[in-house]
This record gives structure tokens, C-alpha cells and sequence, in this order.
């Protein structure tokens, strides 16, 4: 398998922003139960505006998570660009048997998510230093932190459909996972672990320009059932880089499974919905 990912800088830290174009790009074969094996760099670089420390610092951060990936930097592209861009071209493998995909998802599964969500409204609040050190440093944590332990965890378990918490926010990946497995999903929305300080940028009015296009992918198909105040519900649709895996797995093995993810380090595991047959709305927060 071969996937390619490259983000902006969230960050302005350039060892940091390499490191968590890393993991982002790494992810997307954690969530196909692969095992990365290869990488090249994608590289949009200015270079007559930033010095070539810089891209050193960013293929230095991504080169750090490569190698705790157990992959290898094979080499790479660049281009000229207005703004610097960095990600990765992954190659992986996985056993044909042991393949994930996202279209699985039986009903009476549970649905487990490995890390908080609410990346997106706090890198665009950190921009108007509205985020305190301590929630974003939180963020930045979470996000530098492979998908790697947790795929490895559930590899010893029945998966029946996995993806990564990206772009589209929980919301739209969920919603993907429904749809492709014929099914309906129903989150717990007080079950959902949010990274701190994110739900209050958006009570604050903070929000992200991916927001309304990721409400729009989802709202013909989605019911939220819990009174909520809209600002609530935006945090479903926040756009997360390098997120999460979100699996659906047998309810019989649910808890089991957070504890094993628990006990290998991976503290935010946490069952947050269940799989049902499908209903006129595809995915239900309640």
C-alpha cells in the first residue's frame, strides 16, 4: 500500500511541523493495519524567502517519527512554493488477510477512538493568542504521538473497519465509515475525549475555514439528538491533523480492548458509539 499526505505549518517550530507531518502521513497505514516501511519527502518550499536551516529542521522532525516508526527515508521532491509545505509518500504492508478498511463496520460493534479531537480550532486560536502553553503544548503532544502503539494494540484483535480522525473531523470520517459499511453509527457525544480548551475557542467564536464545508459533506445524512448549542456541535466537524484511529470491533471485545490499549500507553482510548442497522440517517450524535 502507498499513501501521500502533506500539510501547512501548524507550527512555527520547523522540527515540530516536520514531526507532525510525519505522523499524519504515517497514519493512513496505521489505519489500514499496515506497517510503513518506506517514505519520501514532499517538499513545497520558498527558498528565497526562508533559509535552508529551516527545511533541515522540518525533514530532521520528520525523519525523528520515521525512524520510531521503524520506516526509511528513501529520498524525496521539491518544488518551489509561495508558503512551505511538507509531507510524506508512505509505502507499507500489510498481511491481505489482516487488511482494514473503513466499509466494515458490522451492527453491534462498538466504535473506540484513540485521541481527542479539536486540533483544528486550536491551531487557528493559538494565531490570535487565545490558547494558553499548557493546551496547546497538550495539542502538540498528541499530535507528534504515532498511531503506531494503537494500531500494533488492535492488530491482536478483531477489527471489522478502521480510519484515521483527519481533515474531514470526526464527523465527516465517521460518516464515511456509515456510509461505506451500509450502516448507522451512533456517537455518545459525552463520551467523546476533546482536547482542553477547544470547545471554549469556539464558544469564544473561533472557528476554522474547513468547518462549514465539512458541515455541508455530512448535514443531509446526520441527526444530532442531544440539545447542544451549535457552537458544541462544531467541535464533530473540526478539522484534526495527524489524529486519532477510530475502529469498529465486536462490543463483546470492546472493553477488553480499552484496557489493552490502556496498559500499552495509549491513555485517551474509549468506546464512544455503537454500529447499528441502518436507519434514514447514517450517523446520530446523542
Amino acid at each position: 500500500m502507498t499513501t501521500a499526505d502533506f500539510i501547512t505549518p501548524p507550527v512555527d517550530d520547523p522540527f515540530l511541523f516536520g514531526q507532525i507531518a510525519a505522523t499524519n502521513a504515517l497514519s493512513d497505514v496505521y489505519a489500514m493495519g499496515g506497517k510503513p516501511i518506506t517514505c519520501l519527502n514532499l517538499v513545497g518550499f520558498p527558498s528565497d524567502q526562508l533559509a535552508p536551516e529551516i527545511l533541515h529542521s522540518i525533514i530532521a522532525g520528520a525523519l525523528d517519527k520515521i525512524t520510531e516508526a521503524g520506516a526509511v527515508l528513501a529520498g524525496g521532491h521539491t518544488t518551489e512554493d509561495d508558503e512551505p509545505k511538507f509531507g510524506l509518500s508512505v509505502t507499507g504492508i500489510v498481511h491481505p488477510k489482516k487488511y482494514w478498511s473503513n466499509s466494515g463496520a458490522k451492527a453491534g460493534d462498538v466504535l473506540i477512538l484513540t485521541k481527542p479531537i479539536g486540533s483544528g480550532v486550536l491551531f487557528n486560536a493559538n494565531l490570535k493568542k487565545m490558547v494558553s502553553d499548557e493546551a496547546l503544548n497538550q495539542c502538540i503532544k498528541l499530535l507528534i504521538t504515532l498511531n503506531k502503539v494503537a494500531a500494533e494494540t488492535l492488530s491482536a484483535f478483531e477489527v471489522h473497519a478502521a480510519t484515521d480522525i483527519t481533515g474531514f473531523g470526526m464527523a465527516g470520517h465517521t460518516m464515511e465509515m456509515a456510509k461505506g459499511s451500509g450502516v448507522t453509527i451512533k456517537i455518545d457525544t459525552s463520551a467523546v475525549p476533546i482536547m482542553e480548551e477547544a470547545l471554549e475557542m469556539y464558544e469564544k467564536g473561533v472557528t476554522t475555514g474547513v468547518n462549514r464545508i465539512n458541515r455541508e459533506l455530512i448535514e443531509a445524512d446526520t441527526r444530532f439528538e442531544r440539545e447542544m448549542p451549535k457552537k458544541h456541535q462544531e467541535i464533530f466537524i473540526d478539522p484534526q491533523t495527524s489524529g486519532g484511529l477510530l475502529v469498529a470491533v465486536p462490543a463483546s471485545q470492546g472493553e477488553n480492548i480499552v484496557r489493552s490499549l490502556h496498559n500499552a500507553g495509549v491513555s485517551h482510548a474509549c468506546i464512544v458509539g455503537t454500529v447499528h442497522d441502518q436507519e434514514q440517517d447514517h450517523l446520530f450524535f446523542i
